[in-house]
């Protein structure tokens, strides 16, 4: 990492070309948002974070256009959100879902002001992406999600799940695969946000969640999590509940690029494991 902010810094004063500058900053953004999600110290990462986004802003600053530099931005804001207070957390999913939308009207995917458009030319634009429009379909769909987790007491906020929901559906049907099965793994977490009747639809949400088990070979420990939490409690299935947490909790979190979540949804299921009891 010291090499890394040498390197920036000796690029900055040396004032090289705005393309060199640009490329060697992505790599930079990216390579940090890398380390830190493969990090297994989690109260490094915590303390840490907040320097980090600093200097992702800085970047900003010289290449606000940057795909790959908003992409990371985008990612680093939503992951810390998960260590701060419920208000700080709107705050920096809120910054997530701007630097994400941001990119989206960079790259002309169609999807730019999509949480504003009228929801039948929204869904004319969604229904009109193609695989490559699916980096940023996927980043755009993840931090509104996340930003709409961050704000659920907000109506408002709630009111955009259909328009989510529509984008990530679309996702799988592009590639279900993306991310090891990412977008059934929010697409599960939305369907199970509420139960059946208020709205919810928590069998399709189970459907989702396994299949997004299935891809990423049981190796994202955050979606057994989420299953436990989220779907087991809802339909009061106390079997499935505990038995989705021992296998966390007995799992090797030390996964490429999911090592972090892996080691925080190992201390969510020892916190909801522990009160199962008192749960059901």
């Amino acid at each position: 990492m010291k090499k890394l902010f040498c390197l920036f810094f000796l690029l900055l004063a040396l004032g090289g070309c705005a393309s060199l500058l640009s490329g060697v900053s992505s790599r930079m953004a990216n390579d940090l948002a890398d380390t830190i999600l493969n990090s297994t110290d989690v109260y490094t990462v915590k303390e840490g974070i907040p320097a980090y986004l600093l200097l992702i802003d800085s970047l900003l600053r010289s290449s606000p256009d940057n795909i790959d530099l908003l992409f990371a931005a985008a990612r680093l804001n939503s992951s810390y959100s998960v260590y701060t207070t419920p208000a700080r957390s709107k705050l920096l999913n809120q910054k997530s879902f701007d630097l994400a939308m941001r990119a989206a009207c960079i790259t002309r995917s169609g999807l730019c002001n999509a949480h504003l458009i009228e929801f039948g030319r929204y869904r004319e634009k969604v229904d009109q992406l193609k695989f490559l429009d699916l980096e940023v379909a996927y980043a755009l769909g993840v931090s509104w999600i996340s930003w709409i987790q961050a704000n659920s007491d907000d109506w408002n906020a709630i009111g955009q799940l259909g328009r989510v929901k529509l984008l990530m559906t679309k996702i799988i049907e592009l590639d279900e695969s993306w991310d090891s099965g990412g977008p059934h793994l929010y697409m599960g977490a939305l369907e199970t946000l509420l139960p059946a009747a208020m709205g919810g639809r928590p069998e399709k949400g189970k459907y989702h969640l396994e299949r997004a088990i299935a891809l990423s070979e049981g190796k994202y420990l955050m979606t057994q999590v989420i299953y436990a939490e989220q779907y087991a409690r809802l339909v009061f299935d106390k079997e499935l509940h505990d038995r989705l947490l021992r296998e966390v909790i007995e799992a090797n979190p030390v996964v490429e690029g999911m090592t972090l979540t892996n080691l925080i949804a190992q201390d969510r299921a020892r916190e909801l494991l522990k009160e199962s009891n008192e749960y059901f």
